[in-house]
Protein backbone atom coordinates (compact mmCIF):
# COMPACT_ATOMS: atom_id res chain seq x y z
CA UNK A 1 0.00 0.00 0.00
CA UNK A 2 1.27 3.47 -0.82
CA UNK A 3 2.44 5.46 2.17
CA UNK A 4 0.23 7.60 4.32
CA UNK A 5 2.79 10.38 3.90
CA UNK A 6 2.25 10.37 0.14
CA UNK A 7 -1.47 10.99 0.48
CA UNK A 8 -1.15 13.52 3.28
CA UNK A 9 1.21 15.48 1.02
CA UNK A 10 -1.12 15.14 -1.98
CA UNK A 11 -4.11 16.54 -0.09
CA UNK A 12 -2.11 19.16 1.80
CA UNK A 13 -0.38 20.68 -1.24
CA UNK A 14 -3.13 20.60 -3.87
CA UNK A 15 -6.63 22.01 -3.97
CA UNK A 16 -9.34 19.35 -3.69
CA UNK A 17 -10.58 20.16 -7.21
CA UNK A 18 -7.05 20.15 -8.68
CA UNK A 19 -6.42 16.40 -8.47
CA UNK A 20 -7.09 14.02 -11.35
CA UNK A 21 -9.74 11.98 -9.51
CA UNK A 22 -11.90 14.98 -8.58
CA UNK A 23 -15.60 14.81 -9.44
CA UNK A 24 -18.01 17.65 -8.78
CA UNK A 25 -20.65 14.96 -8.33
CA UNK A 26 -20.07 11.21 -8.12
CA UNK A 27 -22.99 10.48 -10.43
CA UNK A 28 -22.04 6.91 -11.38
CA UNK A 29 -21.45 5.91 -7.78
CA UNK A 30 -24.63 7.52 -6.51
CA UNK A 31 -26.73 5.87 -9.21
CA UNK A 32 -25.27 2.43 -8.45
CA UNK A 33 -25.86 2.87 -4.72
CA UNK A 34 -29.46 3.90 -5.35
CA UNK A 35 -29.88 0.92 -7.68
CA UNK A 36 -29.19 -1.47 -4.81
CA UNK A 37 -32.56 -0.49 -3.35
CA UNK A 38 -31.25 -0.22 0.21
CA UNK A 39 -33.18 1.98 2.60
CA UNK A 40 -32.10 5.44 3.69
CA UNK A 41 -31.22 4.01 7.12
CA UNK A 42 -28.95 1.29 5.69
CA UNK A 43 -25.25 1.41 6.56
CA UNK A 44 -23.00 2.64 3.72
CA UNK A 45 -19.19 2.85 3.81
CA UNK A 46 -17.21 4.87 1.26
CA UNK A 47 -13.69 3.43 1.27
CA UNK A 48 -11.07 5.94 0.22
CA UNK A 49 -13.83 8.55 0.29
CA UNK A 50 -11.45 11.24 1.55
CA UNK A 51 -12.46 14.57 0.09
CA UNK A 52 -14.96 13.03 -2.36
CA UNK A 53 -18.33 14.73 -2.76
CA UNK A 54 -20.17 11.40 -2.70
CA UNK A 55 -20.95 11.91 0.99
CA UNK A 56 -22.57 15.27 0.16
CA UNK A 57 -24.75 13.65 -2.47
CA UNK A 58 -25.73 10.78 -0.17
CA UNK A 59 -26.74 13.20 2.57
CA UNK A 60 -28.72 15.23 0.04
CA UNK A 61 -30.57 12.02 -0.88
CA UNK A 62 -31.43 11.50 2.83
CA UNK A 63 -29.12 8.55 3.52
CA UNK A 64 -28.54 8.62 7.26
CA UNK A 65 -25.91 6.01 8.16
CA UNK A 66 -22.72 6.88 6.26
CA UNK A 67 -19.10 6.06 7.07
CA UNK A 68 -16.18 7.60 5.16
CA UNK A 69 -12.81 5.88 5.48
CA UNK A 70 -9.53 7.26 4.18
CA UNK A 71 -5.81 6.95 4.80
CA UNK A 72 -5.37 10.73 4.75
CA UNK A 73 -6.37 12.95 7.67
CA UNK A 74 -6.01 15.97 5.38
CA UNK A 75 -8.54 14.54 2.91
CA UNK A 76 -11.05 13.82 5.66
CA UNK A 77 -10.53 17.29 7.10
CA UNK A 78 -11.36 18.84 3.72
CA UNK A 79 -14.62 16.91 3.54
CA UNK A 80 -15.58 17.83 7.10
CA UNK A 81 -14.91 21.52 6.47
CA UNK A 82 -16.97 21.44 3.30
CA UNK A 83 -19.93 19.77 5.03
CA UNK A 84 -19.86 22.03 8.08
CA UNK A 85 -22.50 21.06 10.63
CA UNK A 86 -23.61 18.11 8.47
CA UNK A 87 -20.24 16.43 9.12
CA UNK A 88 -21.49 15.51 12.57
CA UNK A 89 -23.94 13.04 11.08
CA UNK A 90 -21.15 11.07 9.33
CA UNK A 91 -18.73 8.53 10.84
CA UNK A 92 -15.13 9.34 9.84
CA UNK A 93 -12.37 6.71 9.93
CA UNK A 94 -8.70 7.52 9.31
CA UNK A 95 -7.26 4.13 8.44
CA UNK A 96 -5.43 1.92 5.92
CA UNK A 97 -8.05 -0.40 4.49
CA UNK A 98 -5.51 -3.22 4.08
CA UNK A 99 -4.68 -3.13 7.79
CA UNK A 100 -7.82 -2.04 9.59
CA UNK A 101 -10.34 -4.33 11.28
CA UNK A 102 -13.86 -3.12 10.64
CA UNK A 103 -16.85 -4.41 12.63
CA UNK A 104 -18.35 -7.77 11.66
CA UNK A 105 -21.28 -7.55 9.22
CA UNK A 106 -21.57 -3.80 9.71
CA UNK A 107 -22.34 -2.52 6.21
CA UNK A 108 -25.17 -2.94 3.73
CA UNK A 109 -23.20 -1.18 0.97
CA UNK A 110 -19.45 -1.02 0.42
CA UNK A 111 -18.31 1.60 -2.09
CA UNK A 112 -14.79 2.19 -3.39
CA UNK A 113 -13.86 4.43 -6.30
CA UNK A 114 -10.13 4.33 -7.04
CA UNK A 115 -8.59 2.64 -4.00
CA UNK A 116 -8.46 -0.99 -5.13
CA UNK A 117 -6.42 -0.22 -8.25
CA UNK A 118 -3.57 1.09 -6.07
CA UNK A 119 -3.19 -2.35 -4.46
CA UNK A 120 -0.43 -3.74 -6.67
CA UNK A 121 0.69 -6.55 -4.33
CA UNK A 122 -1.40 -9.75 -4.13
CA UNK A 123 -1.26 -9.76 -0.33
CA UNK A 124 -2.76 -6.25 -0.24
CA UNK A 125 -5.65 -7.29 -2.45
CA UNK A 126 -6.20 -10.42 -0.38
CA UNK A 127 -6.32 -8.37 2.84
CA UNK A 128 -8.80 -5.95 1.23
CA UNK A 129 -11.14 -8.73 0.06
CA UNK A 130 -10.98 -10.41 3.48
CA UNK A 131 -12.05 -7.13 5.06
CA UNK A 132 -14.97 -6.89 2.63
CA UNK A 133 -15.99 -10.46 3.45
CA UNK A 134 -15.90 -9.74 7.17
CA UNK A 135 -17.54 -6.32 7.31
CA UNK A 136 -20.26 -6.47 4.63
CA UNK A 137 -23.52 -8.03 5.73
CA UNK A 138 -24.63 -11.31 4.14
CA UNK A 139 -26.54 -10.29 1.01
CA UNK A 140 -24.92 -6.86 1.10
CA UNK A 141 -23.72 -4.86 -1.89
CA UNK A 142 -20.15 -4.14 -3.02
CA UNK A 143 -19.49 -1.41 -5.60
CA UNK A 144 -15.88 -1.02 -6.74
CA UNK A 145 -14.47 1.22 -9.48
CA UNK A 146 -10.93 0.96 -10.83
CA UNK A 147 -9.04 2.07 -13.89
CA UNK A 148 -10.18 0.04 -16.89
CA UNK A 149 -7.82 -2.14 -18.90
CA UNK A 150 -7.21 0.84 -21.21
CA UNK A 151 -6.95 3.31 -18.33
CA UNK A 152 -3.83 5.06 -16.99
CA UNK A 153 -0.76 3.14 -15.89
CA UNK A 154 -0.12 5.53 -13.01
CA UNK A 155 -2.02 7.90 -10.77
CA UNK A 156 -0.58 10.51 -8.42
CA UNK A 157 2.86 9.27 -9.45
CA UNK A 158 2.11 5.73 -8.27
CA UNK A 159 1.71 2.50 -10.28
CA UNK A 160 -1.79 1.04 -10.51
CA UNK A 161 -3.54 -2.13 -11.62
CA UNK A 162 -6.05 -2.01 -14.47
CA UNK A 163 -9.12 -4.24 -14.77
CA UNK A 164 -11.86 -5.36 -17.07
CA UNK A 165 -15.14 -6.17 -15.32
CA UNK A 166 -14.35 -9.89 -15.53
CA UNK A 167 -10.89 -9.41 -14.04
CA UNK A 168 -12.16 -7.17 -11.25
CA UNK A 169 -14.93 -9.57 -10.28
CA UNK A 170 -12.43 -12.45 -10.28
CA UNK A 171 -10.37 -10.67 -7.61
CA UNK A 172 -13.33 -10.95 -5.24
CA UNK A 173 -14.26 -14.53 -6.02
CA UNK A 174 -17.28 -16.79 -5.86
CA UNK A 175 -18.64 -15.25 -2.66
CA UNK A 176 -19.71 -12.25 -4.76
CA UNK A 177 -22.25 -12.32 -7.59
CA UNK A 178 -21.69 -9.75 -10.31
CA UNK A 179 -24.94 -7.81 -10.67
CA UNK A 180 -23.87 -5.18 -13.19
CA UNK A 181 -20.82 -3.50 -14.66
CA UNK A 182 -20.16 -0.43 -16.74
CA UNK A 183 -17.45 1.88 -17.95
CA UNK A 184 -16.98 5.57 -17.27
CA UNK A 185 -14.92 8.07 -19.22
CA UNK A 186 -13.81 10.34 -16.39
CA UNK A 187 -12.83 13.84 -17.50
CA UNK A 188 -10.11 15.19 -15.23
CA UNK A 189 -9.69 18.85 -14.24
CA UNK A 190 -6.71 18.89 -16.62
CA UNK A 191 -8.75 18.11 -19.73
CA UNK A 192 -7.65 14.48 -20.02
CA UNK A 193 -9.88 11.41 -20.00
CA UNK A 194 -9.47 8.32 -17.83
CA UNK A 195 -11.35 5.10 -18.46
CA UNK A 196 -12.88 3.43 -15.38
CA UNK A 197 -14.50 0.04 -14.81
CA UNK A 198 -17.37 -0.15 -12.29
CA UNK A 199 -18.57 -3.46 -10.86
CA UNK A 200 -21.61 -3.85 -8.63
CA UNK A 201 -21.70 -7.18 -6.79
CA UNK A 202 -23.78 -8.84 -4.12
CA UNK A 203 -22.20 -10.82 -1.32
CA UNK A 204 -23.53 -14.31 -0.74
CA UNK A 205 -26.29 -14.45 1.86
CA UNK A 206 -24.77 -17.57 3.43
Amino acid sequence: MQSKEHWERAYSTKAVDAVSWYQQHADHSLRLIEATGVSHTSSIIDVGGGASTLVDDLLAKSYQNITVLDLSAAALHSAKERLGARAGSVTWLESDITRTELPLHAYDVWHDRAVFHFLTAPEERHAYVQTVLRSVKPGGHVIVATFAEDGPLQCSGLPVMRYSATQLHAEFGEAFTLISHEREAHHTPFGTTQQFTYCSCRKSAS
